[in-house]
């Protein structure tokens, strides 16, 4: 037992018959692969049923503020669309959860016009109003309105998904109706429009009021939008020159891999000792001459700007990055060399391989693919079974109903209500429904939709363990071919084939232990948000510590599993094994994974960091500035297209870098398997790079 577990912990023997990844190698996981198609199958079944037995249009269809379906129910069979009274509190971050708290009533046909009524008593006939208010005058019209019984307003809408929505295209139109208006109706119409400008508009309008009533944040948001709206074609250039500069940093790194890194470095360095010297200046002079403090008549970015304690933030965060930047200089530079020699190694694995870039694409659609049929399960499951409907308004009713036993609360039938209620009695049985509840589902609806969200989970993580282990095959395959020349044409190809031939049972039973921990987080987190009403601190504090424990040990897992892939990529054994080889390479060298790891994290971070800031310096220079001719005018803040290009421009960034790191980790594991199987001989020559064997002090003999 002993001599087993020193055999572990022993370097890796010499083996005259490894060359790299091997062409023969037998299945692993069957047990697992088994499980797992098992479980695609049992999916697929509930899909079928649910496809046959669901209806997505019984949740689809738009339900007024009594429950009646609009088109459907019997009482409002000739209305199919939905109106909206005042469509601006529909766009809140709570309302998918809680609704939309307007008045909502089915209608004919949707507003093809711009209704104001104060300004319009005259036409108060063209009140849209609930059921039961049928205004027959100005005064019974101006009293249901002050009641919100009648919408007060309207604007000209279209039908999107049978629901009244406002029509974009009719904004410029709108904008030239004003000018023909007079008096209280035009700032009328310039708020409702201000308000309709878009639907995006009113979400973060009504998002920012969640959060607080500030008008000024309101305006804020406002402005945002419009300037996203009227600066679209500036963000679509911005995108395609982040495209083009990731391409050409990549393609210079395949022959200049240290000297951009290093250029990365010093351009973080003297960024951050710029950033910490104007902001000390801008500091100091704001706080010796209050004048400028005076923010009365600036915008939000001009305010904030000519405030010192801004200033004295800024200038906290650069000193801490500059200084955190700079200890890593001094303490790790030996690692960084380490590890700029791997980025030079991965950027010649991924030249060498130019399709891998474009890799990651697949690995997306069908994560996009996985969701799709997750959502598409879910809501044909939710309207599996009977629709149920009950009695509405019996209560506070004269309808003669009463007398056939129909009472408040009863179960009815759509059909035989209408026949028996909906004739010769309709005006004294008007407010009386028999209103839509809810889908009585089956009794296995949970467990089904328990074990749909199980699959999305495990079909998540399968695929983005494909995509690793992928191209852990190719970039091992990269490594220890001795002579690059003979690296195989179509390599991932090659790997794609061989990990779909061999290895799906090894994905399916490393993404199932990653599944299972997220599964018990999603646990604790449906326990907190239950337990949250009790307010117990103990609780809270128990429940916070499980989900830290568990985010970690996921963390931990999807460690394990990546250098796993990697070695079941290289030596084709099963999970097991390949984590324990994997753990116990890495624990031998412990202090150099350690520190390369977070190094090498650091490399590719500064990369993507100088990509954003250089092409957000472009953009802000060509769309913020009137240095090169172009129209900005229009714009309330020229800052806004060009923070989204930078964020865009960063996540465009991460997806290249995304395969660099997978080829670094690789490669290294390739490195600490090459350094303890061979010693340089002519037997047994290192396949390391000369650059990595000139770090290491390590030379291959000549014959």
């Amino acid at each position: 037992m002993s001599r087993n577990k020193r055999k572990s912990w022993q370097p890796i023997p010499y083996d005259p018959d490894f060359n790299g990844p091997l062409k023969n190698r037998s299945c692993t996981d069957i047990i697992c692969l088994l499980l797992f198609l098992i479980f695609i199958g049992c999916w697929a079944g509930i899909a079928i049923y649910a496809f046959t037995s669901g209806d997505p249009y019984t949740l689809l269809v738009p339900r007024d503020s009594a429950g009646s379906r609009c088109g459907l129910d019997h009482n409002v069979k000739d209305k199919p669309y939905l109106f909206f009274f005042d469509l601006t509190k529909c766009f809140g971050p709570t309302v998918p959860f809680t609704g939309c708290p307007t008045t909502q009533v089915c209608v004919k046909e949707c507003p093809s016009e711009y209704f104001y009524f104060p300004n319009q008593e005259e036409e108060f006939r063209k009140l849209i109003c609930s059921y039961d208010v049928t205004p027959t005058d100005k005064i019974e019209a101006k009293d249901a309105v002050e009641k919100k019984k009648c919408a007060e307003w309207y604007l000209k809408s279209q039908p999107l998904l049978n629901r009244c929505l406002y029509n974009i295209g009719d904004r410029k139109s709108l904008k030239g109706d004003i000018g023909r208006k007079k008096g209280d109706e035009i700032s009328e119409m310039k708020r409702h429009l201000n308000t309709f400008a878009m639907w995006t508009s009113l979400f973060v309008q009504n998002t920012i009021g969640y959060f607080t009533e500030s008008e000024e944040a309101h305006q804020i948001g406002q402005n945002v939008v419009d300037d996203l709206i009227n600066s679209w074609w500036k963000i679509l250039i911005g995108v395609a020159i982040a495209v083009a500069t990731c391409i050409i940093y990549i393609v210079i790194m395949r022959w200049l891999a240290a000297l951009m890194v290093w250029l990365s470095l010093v351009g973080v360095l003297a960024l951050l000792i710029a950033a910490v010297y104007f902001t000390t200046r801008k500091y100091i002079e704001l706080k010796n001459d209050p004048i400028l403090d005076d923010t009365d008549d600036k915008n939000v970015f001009e305010s904030y700007a000519t405030k010192k304690d801004t200033w004295l933030v800024l200038l906290i965060i650069s000193s801490i990055a500059l200084a955190i930047v700079l200890l890593i200089l001094i303490f790790l530079r030996k690692r960084i060399l380490l590890a700029i020699a791997l980025v030079k190694e991965g950027s010649k694995a991924v030249s060498s391989v130019t399709s891998v870039l474009f890799f990651p694409l697949f690995p997306w659609i069908f994560q996009l693919a996985v969701i799709a049929f997750t959502i598409c399960v879910a809501l044909y499951l939710a309207t599996t079974g009977e629709p149920q409907y009950k009695i509405r308004g019996m209560a506070n009713s004269t309808c003669p109903c009463s007398e056939q036993g129909y009472k408040d609360g009863m179960i009815c039938e759509p059909e035989k209500f209408a026949q028996d209620c909906m004739t010769d009695q309709y005006n004294l049985c008007s407010n009386v429904t028999c209103k839509f509840i809810a889908m009585n589902n089956p009794v296995l609806y949970p467990y089904l939709q328990a074990f749909n969200l199980l699959a999305f989970l495990w079909g998540s993580f399968f695929v983005s363990a494909l995509g690793q282990m992928i191209l852990a095959s190719v970039f091992a395959t990269w490594y220890w071919t001795f002579r690059k020349s003979n690296l195989p044409f179509f390599a991932v190809l090659d790997a794609t084939c061989r990990v779909l031939r061999y290895h799906i049972g090894t994905l399916a039973f490393g993404s199932l232990i990653i599944t299972i921990c997220r599964l018990i987080r999603i646990m604790l987190e449906y326990v907190d948000q239950k337990l949250k009403k009790y307010d117990n601190e103990i609780t809270r504090a128990i429940l916070c510590c499980c989900k830290c424990f568990f985010w970690c040990l996921e963390k931990f897992l999807k460690f394990i599993n990546r250098n796993a892939y990697i070695m079941c990529a290289i030596h084709g054994k099963n999970f097991c094994a390949s984590a324990k080889d994997a753990f116990l390479l890495l624990m031998r060298n412990i202090v150099r994974v350690f520190v390369l790891d977070k190094v090498t994290d650091f490399l590719f971070f500064l990369g993507k960091l100088v990509i954003t800031m250089g092409v957000g310096a472009l953009s802000y220079l060509f769309f913020a500035t009137d240095l090169t001719g172009i129209d900005n005018s229009g714009l309330n803040y020229n800052v806004v297209p060009v923070i989204v290009i930078m964020i865009i421009t960063y996540i465009i960034a991460s997806v290249f870098f995304s395969v660099y790191s997978m080829a670094v980790d690789t490669l290294f594991l390739c490195f600490l398997e090459d350094c303890e199987r061979n010693d340089g001989s002519s037997e047994k020559p290192y396949y390391m790079s000369r650059n990595l064997m000139k770090i290491f002090d390590k030379k291959n003999k000549k014959q």
